[in-house]
């Protein structure tokens, strides 16, 4: 891990895996400011894109490693997604803590050998509510977390597997993968920490002619919409985690 003197701040790498809607980002911003907003400002934070580079340097560089979601699907196996994929690997396996969330959570799945595609029942979208399993009660994060928490949602492909290895920790009705770890240093979680209940109500809007499609009830979905404060918490426990990593 990168070397770093008393008083430093540990540097943290967000991988950005797309962009979101322009009319949200407009209001918004995009994926990582919603991440840096979460995050502790006791962070270093830089973003990069790896959509149109490569990730930075060696995983060993970083203190800690945040992955965004994507409206690019996992299955197409796009080549800046696979080169992200193999960064990845070497993080975790170089114990880096990391953590993705929706497309980063599918990614971090697929690197490690699991693996992901289109949800059999379709879309999950709108504020749902996440069950932890026993398993979350020893995990360093979701510990701190109630058995049951709602959390902001939108994807279309999923974890149908999960990595050989991993420890799964919260499903809802839903979905069967809804946070894992592996290792003692790596989270993927579906859901959203970093959406606000507006940003989600945003993306409601915009999803509503799809909705209405599939044959979802968008209006009742915009109605139950809530904030989620402890879906939030995780990046404020991950960002103490990555701290007090750096001082061991």
């Amino acid at each position: 891990m990168a070397g770093t003197n008393e008083g430093m701040k540990p540097r943290v790498v967000i991988l950005k895996t797309g962009t979101t809607y322009p009319q949200i980002k407009d209001q918004f911003g995009d994926f990582e400011d919603w991440f840096v907003a979460r995050l502790s400002s006791q962070l270093d934070l830089t973003t990069a894109d790896v959509t149109q580079t490569l990730p930075p340097g060696r995983p060993q560089d970083w203190h800690g490693v945040v992955i965004t979601g994507s409206p690019a699907m996992v299955s197409d196996r796009e080549p800046w997604s696979e080169h992200a994929a193999e960064w990845l690997k070497e993080a975790v396996q170089a114990n880096v803590p990391t953590f993705g969330v929706c497309y980063g959570h599918q990614l971090l799945a697929h690197a490690l050998g699991g693996k992901v595609g289109y949800h059999p029942q379709g879309r999950e979208t709108g504020t749902q509510s996440v069950r932890l399993f026993d398993s979350a009660q020893s995990d360093p994060l979701f510990h701190h977390l109630p058995q049951q928490f709602l959390a902001q949602l939108t994807h279309k492909q999923s974890v149908l597997e999960l990595p050989p290895g991993a420890v799964l920790l919260g499903a809802s009705d839903f979905e069967p993968h809804q946070a894992f770890r592996v290792g003692t240093n790596a989270w993927g979680v579906q859901f959203h920490p970093e959406f606000s209940d507006d940003v989600m109500r945003s993306y409601l809007r915009v999803q509503q002619p799809e909705l209405e499609k599939e044959g979802l009830n968008s209006e009742s979905l915009l109605n139950n919409v809530s904030p989620a404060p402890h879906a939030t918490r995780l990046l404020e426990l991950f960002s103490e985690w990555v701290i007090n990593k750096q001082r061991e």
